[in-house]
Order: structure tokens, then sequence, then C-alpha cells
């Protein structure tokens, strides 16, 4: 029986616009296996969060979808990739390619040790990891960034930003909350990015309950959009 997988496939004009950033087929050796297809595989896993070795029979053997994923991977070629998509949906919107602001935020997640190393993170009262997140003001993925849940927020902070500010050479503001306050960090960020101003937009004590917080809600959403972004500890996008 095939499965359907008509949600998570690339249409027509998505694989037009992909397959030119894709390497050549080698003129040698073995017909390779149709990069559409590993493609569509990759964003199937993506979607339903399913083990690699139970992806459905009509796509290509795992293995080989694996061996692609890892090695798109680590030639960093995923992630240049999401940079020129960002850039396209940007310039969609009418704005300009490069952002100039963005927002930073942590989420913990219960994970077991045998992906990775794990901390306990006592404010959340959960074992497992901590996702550090950069998005832009649409909420598009800038860098991210996995730790151990007992990470400080200004630790993993400084992890990912000193990876991928040099790859945003036009941020100017940069939206956090109260965990990452403080001088020192805004300092350290100045360093790095001398016309980068770390603001933190703090929550109203005086208002119970969820707040939509301004310019922050923006990488909260992302955190909901994305259940399970990184599965390499750190990732450049």
């Amino acid at each position: 029986m095939k499965i359907a997988t008509d949600d998570t496939d690339l249409t027509h004009d998505q694989w037009h616009l992909l397959r030119r950033f894709l390497p050549a087929a080698k003129k040698r050796g073995r017909p390779r296996t149709a990069l559409r297809e590993v493609i569509n595989a990759i964003l199937y896993l993506v979607k339903t969060g399913a083990q690699w070795r139970l992806l459905p029979k009509n796509f290509p053997p795992w293995q080989t979808v694996y061996h692609h994923f890892r090695q798109w991977t680590r030639n960093g070629l995923l992630a240049r990739l999401n940079h020129r998509l960002r850039a396209r949906v940007r310039q969609a919107v009418g704005k300009h390619r490069q952002p100039t602001a963005a927002s930073l935020d942590s989420q913990t997640v219960r994970a077991s040790a045998h992906g990775g190393q794990v901390g306990y993170d006592a404010a959340k009262k959960t074992k497992g990891r901590k996702r550090f997140l950069l998005v832009d003001t649409l909420g598009l993925v800038l860098g991210v960034t996995l730790e151990p849940a007992d990470c400080p927020e200004r630790k993993g902070a400084r992890v990912l930003l000193a990876t991928i500010l040099a790859d945003f050479p036009e941020l100017l503001k940069l939206w956090v909350d109260g965990g990452f306050n403080g001088p020192e960090f805004a300092t350290w960020v100045q360093t790095q990015h001398p016309r980068l101003v770390v603001e933190v937009v703090k929550r109203l004590a005086e208002v119970p309950g969820f707040q939509v917080l301004p310019k922050r809600w923006v990488v909260e959403r992302t955190f909901g959009w994305r259940k399970a972004i990184p599965i390499y500890r750190r990732a450049r996008a």
C-alpha cells in the first residue's frame, strides 16, 4: 500500500527552485538516487517525526536518505538552502534579503542520554536538552544550537551567536527575554557585532497568566512550528 505523502512532497515549482542548488550527479559510477525523492523523504520524516528505519517503502531506502541528509548537514548544503529560501521569502513580502532585527529564546525539552549529553533544568523541573533559537521578524530560522538542559541562558546564547553572527552583518537589534538580561551579555554581543543592540522585552508583572509580548512572540511561534528543531548538535541556518 502506498503511503500518501502529498502534504510533504515537493511541488513541481518547489523542486524547480531547489534543484539548481543541489550537487550535480557524478559522470561515473552507479546511477544516483533521484534527489527529489530523497528530499521528499526528509520532509516526510521532519513532518511526522518518524524514525529513519520506519521510512515508508515508497521512498528510497532509509540508509540512502540518511546518507544524503548527513552529508548535506555536514557540508552545509541544508544551511545554504535555508539561507537562500529565507532571502526569497523576505523579498516576497517586501523586506530586505538580510535581516536587521532578530529574536532569541530558549526552550527546554525532555530527552534521554542516548542522543547526546543531557542535563537537569531546575526551573522547568525537566531533564533533557535546551534549544537556543534565533529567528528574524518573520519567524524564519537564522540559527539554532542544542545544549544540555542545565546550560545557563547567556552561555547557550553565546555558543549560538558566536557561530552565526558573522553571517548576518546587517543585524542591528536583538530582542531577548529576562533570562538573557544583564550588561555583561549585552557587552559581549557588541564585541562580536559592534552595531547589534540587545533589547530585553520584559513581562508585565501586573498582568497575570499568559502574555503575548511585543517582538518576542515571533520566536515563540517558531518553537510551535518546529517540534524537532535540531537533529545534530549545532546547525547554522
